[in-house]
């Protein structure tokens, strides 16, 4: 529906997944061929692509982001809607599986867990006209939710109280033990990352029972 390369935003396109290692599916906010067209129908114009056979296979989508492929589902984010769900390939329907509190953006999946981000939607003509903004600003969230794609129950949240409100990408990391570093002054004060080759002239004592990576955390006594 893009007839030509332009600078321009035609179709605001805004995700893209993966299949085996290639590009396979794109989500875009609206089918439109003019600068900025897909703001006339931001509620209903999304759509996901699969970029190898140039066929549309969902309409009618809340601006739409992080499309998916998972346990042989194509997994999207109706983002508009605080939606989350997959298209059903036979009908080209998007299936919701759970609603959060929030504009969704960022998706990764660790076994049957989804990591799903979500965003409180600035107050910009950008987001108007669209479900999610007409929710209260009190009960629409800034965090990550897990949600179990199995059931559709979120089974975990984090939620940010201050300072970010918008969550752009969402990725799981392997690593048994993250450390998370705070504003506790005496916490930093006493805190210190050591190199590998350091830890055998550290006292038993200051050693944690854990890690086993190339830096150590010790906190001083």
């Amino acid at each position: 529906f893009v007839a030509d390369l332009a600078p321009d935003d035609r179709c605001h396109l805004n995700g893209l997944g993966m299949v085996l290692g290639r590009p396979k599916y794109v989500t875009c906010l609206g089918a439109t061929n003019s600068n900025e067209g897909w703001r006339n129908n931001k509620a209903t114009g999304g759509v996901v692509i699969d970029i190898e056979t140039d066929e549309i296979l969902a309409r009618g989508l809340c601006m739409p982001h992080s499309p998916r492929f998972h346990a042989n589902r194509l997994w999207v984010l109706n983002s508009g809607e605080g939606g989350f769900g997959f298209i059903d390939m036979q009908t080209g329907q998007y299936e919701p599986v759970a609603q959060l509190p929030g504009f969704t953006r960022g998706l990764c999946f660790r076994d049957e867990f989804a990591f799903i981000g979500l965003s409180q939607v600035r107050e910009t003509a950008i987001f108007s006209g669209i479900p999610i903004a007409e929710w209260p600003t009190e009960e629409r969230w800034s965090g990550v939710a897990v949600v179990n794609w199995t059931t559709g129950e979120t089974v975990g949240f984090m939620k940010f109280e201050q300072d970010v409100e918008e969550v752009f990408s969402v990725c799981s990391v392997d690593a048994e033990w993250p450390d998370l570093i705070t504003d506790d002054e005496s916490l930093i004060a006493q805190s210190y990352a050591l190199p590998e080759e350091s830890i055998p002239d550290v006292p038993g004592n200051f050693l944690p029972c854990r890690a086993t990576t190339t830096e150590w955390s010790i906190e001083m006594a």
